[in-house]
């Protein structure tokens, strides 16, 4: 019997380390490896308050481009919606970052991780959101337009679409960015998808951002801003519309990192530079191609 009393203690004090260290960071962060059959292996992070009986939650599901594919899962922490959590960002949703073991994104796997989720964590189904870079915004445009009642909202950097018909993508609000100076993956590519919906399937639910003199890289610092959330957040599949109140421009990619990753005090401008980045970090991203067709 004190045996028995001794190991319950350890659990006791184990689950209170955990969720004193979650306090503490303000996130939980989880690998999760071979849960899904065939399937993609996935980060999730949750904010410290969550648990089994809190309210349901959003979900945000972040997309990488090629630099971060691999078998390697802690290659995906190194730019997006996961790093910028790591990094401060205060999201109230549940994430989850599938890593891409190479080719192109496939929809049917990243509806399963999304199914899963909703299994296994409380999830608002009116509110999942996608954003992805480069491969991933290719990945996001397809997933999103083939699952297009799936998704309250999506935004895709310097991406494109593989898809024959774009009339999924013109369904739900979808935010496509994408700097002119890419010569990773050309600004033609977005332009392409933009023109198609427009063209072919009359809605409003498209928003089309080109900024003048960006190069591909740099549009990671939209990961790291809480305004590129608060726009996927304005929107849920119980209505359908596109909010048009919010900008991205050329100025937005130069606000600083601590004004718009955090809500409360947090330290000095100099600290995020360094924490983020490093002295001299750049994205490697310059190896992106453009996304082979399925």
């Amino acid at each position: 019997m004190a045996s028995i009393r001794r190991h319950i203690s350890l659990i006791i004090i184990s689950l209170l380390s955990l969720v004193a260290y979650a306090q503490e960071k303000g996130f939980t962060l989880e690998a999760k490896r071979g849960v899904i059959p065939g399937g993609y292996n996935f980060w999730v992070t949750t904010p410290y308050f969550y648990n089994d009986n809190s309210d349901k939650m959003a979900l945000v599901v972040f997309l990488h481009g090629r630099s971060l594919c691999g078998h390697d899962l802690n290659r995906v922490r190194r730019y997006g919606t996961i790093a910028a959590i790591e990094k401060g960002m205060q999201l109230e949703a549940v994430c989850v970052a599938p890593q891409n073991p190479g080719g192109p994104w496939k929809p049917s796997k990243v509806l399963e991780v999304v199914e899963y989720m909703e299994r296994h964590y409380r999830i608002e189904p009116t509110r999942i959101y996608v954003l992805g870079m480069s491969l991933g915004g290719f990945g996001t445009m397809d997933f999103v337009g083939t699952y297009p009642d799936k998704v309250a909202a999506a935004m895709a950097f310097c991406g494109g679409s593989t898809l024959r018909s774009y009339e999924g993508l013109s369904k739900l609000p979808l935010w496509i960015v994408h700097g002119t100076a890419d010569t990773a993956v050309p600004v033609r590519e977005s332009r392409k998808v933009a023109e198609g919906i427009r063209s072919n399937y009359p809605s409003d639910m498209l928003l089309y951002s080109e900024l003048p003199g960006v190069n591909h890289g740099r549009l990671t610092r939209l990961f790291y801003q809480l305004d590129t959330y608060d726009w996927l957040f304005c929107h849920n599949l119980l209505t359908r519309r596109a909010d048009k109140t919010h900008s991205i421009t050329v100025q937005t990619l130069n606000r600083p990192y601590k004004a718009n990753m955090v809500r409360d005090n947090y330290p000095d401008e100099e600290w995020w530079e360094n924490a983020l980045y490093g002295d001299d970090y750049e994205p490697d991203e310059t190896g992106e191609k453009e996304q082979e067709k399925e």
